[in-house]
């Protein structure tokens, strides 16, 4: 499929390299493995995901690996700070991606997909959304939990399952935790989804 967009296999793993390299540098030790994550959540969720979906799940979270990440105090509200996130991730990313030999329309449409991921919109940044809200409940949730404790993941477990679409959600269901208090905030999310009326649960 590569080579429909006039380049090679091997450029793939040489741009993923190079960004996991960069977010190796950041300091919360979630960000690396929620990277990887996020691409095999991705290859779950949509499996002919291409080379743009690939390396959009991969540096969608960038923004936080490079010096002066941005900090949610410095926002009025939770989703301000997450669409600045998503757009600093998508330029810097743009900027990585430039020293590659990439078109200028694959650069963008990358660009796009990631400055959407957070609230989604379209095909590609809905499905990216699905990847990053399920990499969160498989990953990061574990490490807020230790910082953060229940109430505060209790918080942004609630705020990341309303993201999920109906199959997002499906998939949701089937992760379990080795930690109760993570298995109650689960059970805790899907009974006020029930209560709610939703039917997808």
């Amino acid at each position: 499929m590569l080579e429909e967009y006039g380049y090679a296999v091997n450029n793939f793993n040489e741009i993923k390299s190079h960004i996991l390299k960069i977010i190796s540098n950041s300091p919360l030790p979630e960000d690396l493995p929620h990277a990887k994550n996020t691409l095999h959540w991705l290859l779950k969720v949509y499996p002919k995901a291409d080379f743009q979906l690939k390396i959009a799940a991969l540096g969608h979270d960038i923004e936080r690996a490079v010096p002066e990440r941005l900090k949610r105090e410095d926002f009025n509200n939770y989703d301000e700070f997450k669409k600045a996130h998503a757009l600093r991730s998508a330029k810097i990313l743009k900027n990585i991606l430039l020293n590659f030999n990439l078109s200028d329309n694959i650069i963008q449409n990358i660009f796009n997909i990631v400055k959407n991921h957070e609230h989604g919109g379209d095909f590609y940044s809905n499905i990216l959304k699905d990847a990053d809200s399920l990499s969160f409940f498989d990953v990061n949730i574990k490490y807020l939990y230790e910082r953060e404790g229940f109430e505060g993941t209790l918080e942004r477990a609630i705020w990341g399952y309303k993201r999920l679409s109906s199959l997002g959600k499906k998939f949701f269901k089937n992760i379990d935790y080795e930690n109760d208090e993570l298995n109650l905030i689960k059970e805790k999310i899907l009974k006020m989804e029930f209560k709610n009326g939703d039917k997808n649960c």
